[in-house]
């Protein structure tokens, strides 16, 4: 016996599985090394564990299973199809079993995103971790039991059988950010396909940077890793290599790729200002540029940084790296996973939404604090229109502004969102366009008062939305 408790079985009714034809049973999983991954799509630190259990995954084949269990957060993933989704974009290929009441989370008796918990061949638990594994350690304990069970003859290895659905998307691919630059270009972080892509204004295709497979490579041939934020200026394409935990510098004259921070592994909280290229980021989600600095929202740590372009330092704008809704000063405030910027030079606000607070947040950069439009707190949630004090959003992604008025991608309600601080109202678009035919929009960009570009992430595609005559069309597909 390796455990006093038996693990409860997660082959209950009514539950939809992926990546498997059939649901998984710890009866046909004995003799095999068990790690359940309780996670939720919304969360960070959930996308940041995926690596390290792949690793596992392709070191013990036969000896390990890696199951998913989905646990949602937000209504918004409680609906199979959204999980499907997240799936195909975060490559996850090991079996998930979605439990939207939570049923699995309350028979392990878990109480975070994310849970890890082992369980040995004889189906009894014999550990349980909460929150990000080490990307070390992890490995070495689960070795270790390897080794320990093999030598007991408790091991029966048998490779997992998975099913995998066939790739979606065209062009494009789970498009991330678009923001304009000078000359009337365009530039998308295709996530999906591991790329930058650079347009004109009708929407064709000017140019494409990177491989086309994840990778970390500088140069003229660059390689990327699920880029999700996207910046331009005169001279430059920079690029939130958001996997990769770096943030590049494509070179708009020559192609040539240079990193400007980051070091290619999650790093802790930003502080004092240091060598940007020797500290390490937490998942750079999006970028505004004002002069020589580069604002860039941190969203692995919570926070939001900046770099000095001329000097190469990077310093922490706002965040104190704790997960929370908390206004001030910014460098005690409290963010949770920022994920879309704006910038605003003639009031001196870079404007940011904080996901996983489904919240509209400003930061002042004269003064250095940090204060609420939009949001009440880590779950308080939903799609309400009216004064800002009582609007609801869901895991919004992105923001722009045109003439006071921000637009937000309102990711997880599927909407177009219009924030005016003059009037302190929220409202959405439905009253020109009707409801949009989007899933899950992940970038925007308003382009003077009559037009914006819409990032329709799991459709693949970038849709143009007229204000001016209410009309929608796909722009790039």
């Amino acid at each position: 016996m390796f455990g006093l408790t038996r693990a409860p079985d997660f082959a209950l009714p009514d539950l939809t599985w992926f990546n498997v034809e059939k649901p998984l049973t710890l009866a046909n999983l004995r003799g095999k090394l068990v790690l359940l991954d309780f996670w939720t799509f919304c969360c960070i630190n959930c996308f940041h564990t995926q690596p390290i259990l792949k690793a596992l995954e392709d070191r013990f084949p036969t000896e390990l299973t890696v199951i998913g269990v989905h646990s949602p957060k937000f209504d918004h993933e409680r609906d199979p199809r959204m999980v499907a989704q997240a799936i195909a974009r975060y490559d996850i290929r090991h079996p998930v079993v979605h439990d939207p009441d939570l049923r699995l989370w309350d028979a392990y008796c878990i109480r975070a995103w994310p849970t890890l918990v082992l369980i040995a061949p004889d189906g009894r638990i014999i550990g349980q971790l909460s929150g990000e594994p080490h990307p070390d350690l992890l490995p070495q304990g689960v070795t270790g039991m390897i080794d320990r069970f093999f030598a007991a003859g408790a091991l029966r290895p048998h490779p997992q059988e998975t099913c995998i659905p066939a790739e979606t998307g065209g062009r494009l691919r789970f498009p991330g950010k678009i923001k304009h630059g000078p000359g009337g270009i365009w530039a998308v972080a295709d996530s999906g396909h591991h790329q930058v892509l650079l347009l004109d204004d009708s929407g064709r295709e000017i140019s494409r940077y990177g491989s086309g497979t994840p990778g970390w490579n500088d140069g003229p041939a660059p390689s990327f890793n699920g880029p999700e934020g996207i910046a331009v200026d005169e001279t430059s394409i920079f690029v939130a290599d958001t996997r990769n935990h770096v943030i590049r510098r494509i070179d708009r004259a020559s192609g040539e790729t240079t990193t400007i921070a980051g070091q290619g592994w999650r790093g802790g909280t930003l502080g004092a200002p240091a060598p940007a290229t020797e500290t390490a980021l937490a998942s750079p989600w999006d970028m505004e540029i004002l002069d020589d600095t580069l604002y860039f929202a941190n969203a692995g740590s919570h926070q939001l940084g900046a770099i000095d372009l001329k000097s190469g330092l990077v310093r922490v704008a706002a965040g104190c790296g704790g997960e929370n809704l908390t206004d001030g000063q910014g460098s005690e405030c409290r963010l949770a996973q920022p994920s879309g910027l704006a910038l605003c030079a003639d009031s001196h606000s870079l404007y940011f939404t904080d996901a996983e607070t489904s919240s509209l947040r400003r930061l002042c950069l004269i003064s250095g604090r940090v204060e609420t439009l939009v949001g009440h707190g880590l779950f308080d949630f939903g799609y309400r229109n009216g004064a800002m004090a009582e609007a609801r959003l869901q895991h919004p992604l992105g923001v722009s502004i045109a003439n006071g008025r921000l637009f937000v991608a309102d990711s997880y309600n599927h909407a177009i969102r219009v924030v005016d601080p003059v009037t302190g109202m929220v409202s959405d678009l439905n009253h020109l366009t009707g409801p949009l035919d989007v899933c899950e929009p992940a970038g925007i960009a308003a382009d003077g008062d009559d037009r914006l570009l819409l990032s329709d992430t799991n459709n693949h595609r970038i849709l143009e939305v007229n204000l001016r005559t209410n009309t929608i069309r796909a722009w790039a597909a």
